[in-house]
């Protein structure tokens, strides 16, 4: 590590202001930091220690997503690696792109949606297609709103939600059956040339015809689905780390999957031919998923403890409503984003009521 640590501190003169490689400077930077903790200090008071920087925010994330990376391979095969390899090359390089234009630091925001992008996507699914969906979601999804920490919108949602509105019939047909016995599919590697003969119908697209997967199935992932929603306990797993290390709020978790389910349980009760059973609602489709990996994400999502419950409230039913009563077979998605973008409204709200009574018990 020192002949590292002197390879970054030569290159420090060649990338610095009227060096030869200035235009490299986010590069070389963002390289140095991924290996070391920034060297920089603040020079003047307040000093605020935190436990958590942003590096071993993202780095966190990607080991509690690892469950589900290990759960996807095994269940659908080596391809899912290569639909991963494509999603970090070209979100990767539109993100460097963008910071030696503007002549800013890279940061690890990619390092979670470039893993957390393929994971939601059907894992036969072109990678042309990866490639485009991770391109539109970083473009479209982030840089244009300024970069990491001022999306409004969770950019992995922007590139699952295009792609799904642009190229229905190709998510449509890229599902795939889980591999089964002791393997699975581990030493497989399915492309997009052989996959109408094991495509399968997901769950959710099978519940709307009244078939119904078992409840074991969904729990360990032996279902069809996207790559890294179909194993209920692969997502626990890491999610629970998460809510553990507090990466993720565990009121947003409890706010979407609470609401869920009491709603859930009201309706099927009511319509049970409409709304299928809690249990198996929560472990189908990418509810959980979404729950633990992306509704937690801290910049789209409200600040205020009050906010949080409102905005997961939000989502959990119209999660259910969507699923249930509509022509799609999934609603997660749409719900995340209709979140995301009244988050700034809810956090508005609840900081204005808070200071009227304040006003008024003072």
């Amino acid at each position: 590590m020192r002949m590292l640590l002197d390879l970054f501190e030569r290159l420090h003169p060649l990338v610095g202001n009227g060096g030869k490689l200035k235009a490299l400077k986010p590069v070389v930077e963002a390289t140095e930091n991924f290996f070391f903790a920034p060297a920089t200090v603040t020079v003047d008071s307040p000093h605020v220690r935190d436990a958590l920087d942003l590096k071993r925010f993202m780095i966190l994330v990607a080991f509690a997503l690892a469950p589900c990376v290990v759960a996807s391979v095994y269940f659908f095969g080596l391809r899912v690696l290569a639909m991963i390899l494509v999603s970090y090359a070209v979100g990767g390089a539109i993100e460097v792109l963008f910071a030696i234009v503007r002549k800013e630091e890279i940061n690890e925001g990619f390092l979670v949606t470039g893993l957390i992008f393929p994971l939601t996507l059907p894992p036969a699914l072109p990678l042309w297609a990866v490639g485009v969906g991770v391109a539109i979601g970083v473009v479209l999804g982030k840089e244009l709103f300024g970069g990491t920490g001022r999306n409004l919108f969770n950019p992995a949602l922007v590139g699952r939600c295009l792609l799904a509105i642009g190229y229905p019939a190709l998510m449509a047909g890229s599902w795939l059956a889980a591999g089964e016995g002791l393997t699975g599919r581990l030493l497989q590697y399915v492309d997009a040339s052989t996959v109408n003969a094991v495509t399968s119908a997901t769950p959710l697209g099978a519940a709307k015809h009244g078939v119904f997967a078992s409840v074991g199935d969904l729990f360990w992932g032996n279902v069809a689905g996207s790559a890294g929603e179909t194993s209920a306990i692969a997502i626990i797993v890491g999610g629970i780390l998460l809510v553990i290390t507090r990466v993720a709020n565990w009121r947003t978790v409890a706010g979407v999957l609470g609401s869920f389910a009491l709603l859930n349980a009201v309706l099927h009760q009511a319509a049970p031919q409409t709304f299928a059973p809690v249990g198996w609602n929560l472990c189908a489709g990418g509810l959980l998923f979404g729950a633990f990996f992306m509704a937690t994400d801290p910049v789209t999502s409200p600040v205020t403890n009050g906010g949080k419950w409102v905005y997961a409230i939000i989502i959990g039913v119209v999660t259910l409503l969507i699923r249930s009563m509509t022509g799609y077979v999934e609603g997660v998605m749409f719900a995340i984003l209709l979140g995301n973008i009244s988050a700034p409204l809810i956090d508005e709200i609840v900081v204005r009521l808070r200071l009227r009574r304040l006003a008024h018990e003072g």
